[in-house]
């Protein structure tokens, strides 16, 4: 009986040991991962967020344009109609600052931000977006921003 102890210990340590390393693999992800899923850069979030800062600065009032200046969080929300499988919804919620650039400009993504701490200058919005990316198509759901927007 002792004999067979003695036999069966070291596969019950290799087990244990194998069990750990599966374990420790298996919650491992590389800092790039990471680090791309904090800022939403999967394509369905990317252009989702654009569409999203493209409608607030259609909506807004005011001559110079808004940019993201943080993607604070998002979230994909799931269909309770099963013949909804090809659309996705997002929501987000986007920290925009104002520009020193006027709407509609071709190349927002390398405008400055204003400088200074005027009221209007920066807003936090929720915006809910339906989208079926395979064929590019958006709809604002929803849009509510801190704050009157200009």
């Amino acid at each position: 009986m002792l004999l067979r102890r003695a036999r069966a210990l070291p596969w019950v340590l290799l087990l244990l040991l194998s069990t750990l390393k599966l374990l420790r693999t298996r919650a491992w992800c590389s800092e790039e991962e990471n680090e791309n899923n904090r800022k939403g850069s999967t394509p369905e979030i990317r252009a989702t967020v654009e569409f999203a800062l493209h409608k607030f600065n259609q909506q807004s009032k005011d001559d110079y344009a808004y940019r993201v200046l943080s993607l604070l969080s998002s979230w994909r929300e799931y269909s309770q109609y099963k013949q909804d499988s090809s659309k996705m919804v997002f929501s987000m919620k986007l920290e925009l600052r104002r520009t020193l650039c006027r709407k509609f400009k071709e190349d927002l993504d390398n405008c400055p931000f204003q400088q200074g701490s005027k009221p209007n200058n920066t807003f936090i919005c929720l915006f809910t977006v339906s989208t079926q990316p395979r064929i590019s198509v958006f709809k604002l759901l929803n849009k509510t921003c801190s704050g009157a927007i200009p």
